[in-house]
């Protein structure tokens, strides 16, 4: 029996569709699964691929039919279940092996578990995949992390089966150890943001200029031809414009407003705090969502407080403009906080580079990616995307209309926390003078812990106030 290439432990949803994707490229692929009775079902329904599919019963004969140094995927969830995984292939693994965990795991975690392993010589790679279901299966953009010694195994396999810009494989090697599943998790935090930023402006269509859901989706699909082309602005203009066939009824107003979340956005807004990082956008998204669960009391509240909200005198080109800024700085708060990491774990993150395998395959995937990857190469002013010469213009272009948006909002009691969180940083960032003194001061007073002066070094001790 011929030796497997790689395995694929976990034949879920993105497991499959992944050990798919590699064997319609050629590869030997070795698969398993805990519930065994997966296994038979799926290579029978792979068709012309089954001949590449090698299945096996148990983690044994999983293992031993891989060739050495072996690489394997873990496609389970995250967590408890993977160290439990671990535990139980460590001792069937050999020196110089690679261990691959596809889902979306805690850094912390992955940090861990490569230190843990790497005692033993096996290397522990943490995998960010997007894409989802489709992507896993027909090309996905993946962010590695781990050794240099598992790249050069994994790199064979994951640029022909990634997802492709203009030829350019979207994969790439972005550091050591926790690196690959940190730029997962803050691509997750951009994604929470444009996903939000998307509802607060259909939100004011919707509820503010009474547009019916097909025409706004009309929009949407427009603006996908131009600045804001992006994956998720066209499944939103698709989704608008899609009828439930049970109702009759526009599919959006059939689907409770509760938003759901997995996690990735909260810890990209923890670990931007942490490390002393606004991500105020994101944070926005991660309260609307945690504020939508709250449906029964958003409704009592309705009642008492009242709901109504003020007809909206804006134009299509406004939200259009208006979006866009407003998107630029939520991309721009999601690099700074990269940047924040590479500094704290000293991982050598390529900015550009990331960007680069954003733009194919991926949720966030947008037209803007080309301009970020280009302003990294080139030289920034104190090292700020917002401050890029294409940036810069962009923003002075975009900024008016999202004035006039979060101000007209505001004025008909339309909420909209990332629009209006992205103008605050806005105005806070270009500000040189701003207001964090009278905080010193307040500080200073209730607690004597000195200020800094004004163009000086040092700082004042003891009380100024007698």
């Amino acid at each position: 029996m011929p030796k497997a290439q790689i395995g694929v432990y976990g034949l879920g949803t993105m497991g499959s569709a992944l050990a798919l994707n590699m064997a319609e490229h050629g590869f030997d692929v070795a698969v398993t699964n805990r519930e065994v009775e997966w296994i038979a079902p799926f290579v029978d329904e792979a068709g012309a691929l089954k001949d590449k599919l090698l299945a096996h019963d148990t983690l044994e004969g999983f293992v031993q039919n891989l060739v050495t140094p072996r690489v394997i995927l873990f496609m389970i969830p995250s967590g408890a279940p993977m160290d439990a995984m671990i535990e139980a292939v460590t001792p069937l693994l050999e020196p110089g092996d690679t261990i691959i965990d596809g889902g979306n795991a805690n850094f912390h975690d992955t940090r861990r578990r490569t230190a843990a392993l790497a005692e033993n010589d096996i290397h522990f790679v943490g995998m960010g995949v997007s894409g989802g279901e489709k992507g896993a299966r027909f090309g996905p953009s993946m962010m590695v992390g781990g050794s240099d010694h598992s790249w050069q195994q994994l790199r064979p396999i994951l640029r022909e089966i990634a997802a492709r810009f203009e030829d350019d494989p979207c994969v790439d090697h972005l550091g050591p150890d926790g690196a690959g599943h940190f730029v997962k998790t803050v691509h997750n935090g951009i994604e929470y943001a444009d996903m939000q930023m998307i509802a607060e402006i259909y939100g004011l269509m919707r509820h503010g200029k009474a547009l019916a859901p097909a025409e706004i989706g009309g929009i949407f699909a427009e603006w996908n031809k131009g600045a804001l082309k992006s994956y998720l602005v066209e499944i939103t203009g698709k989704a608008l414009q899609y009828d439930d066939p049970t109702t009759g009824h526009p599919m959006v107003d059939v689907i409770k407003d509760a938003a759901g979340q997995k996690g990735t956005g909260r810890w990209t807004v923890v670990e931007a705090v942490r490390m002393g990082q606004a991500a105020n956008t994101i944070e926005a998204a991660v309260g609307a969502r945690s504020w939508s669960s709250e449906k029964e009391t958003r409704q009592t509240a309705e009642g008492v407080l009242g709901g109504a909200c003020h007809a909206l005198d804006l134009s299509r080109e406004t939200l259009a403009d208006a979006f866009l800024a407003a998107r630029i700085l939520g991309y721009a708060q999601g690099f700074r906080i990269l940047e924040a990491a590479a500094r704290e774990y000293d991982w050598p993150l390529d900015y550009a580079r990331i960007a680069e395998i954003w733009r194919a395959g991926c949720i966030i995937r947008s037209a803007l990616l080309d301009d970020i990857s280009e302003a990294f190469r080139g030289e920034l002013p104190a090292g700020q995307l917002i401050l890029a010469p294409r940036f810069a213009q962009m923003l002075a272009a975009s900024i008016p209309a999202l004035r006039e948006v979060v101000a007209g909002a505001v004025q008909g009691g339309h909420a909209v926390p990332a629009l209006s969180a992205a103008l605050a940083w806005y105005d806070t960032m270009r500000q040189g003078h701003g207001t964090a003194n009278i905080i010193q001061a307040q500080r200073d007073f209730f607690g004597h812990h000195g200020f800094e002066r004004l163009g000086e070094t040092g700082k004042h001790h003891g009380p100024w106030w007698d």
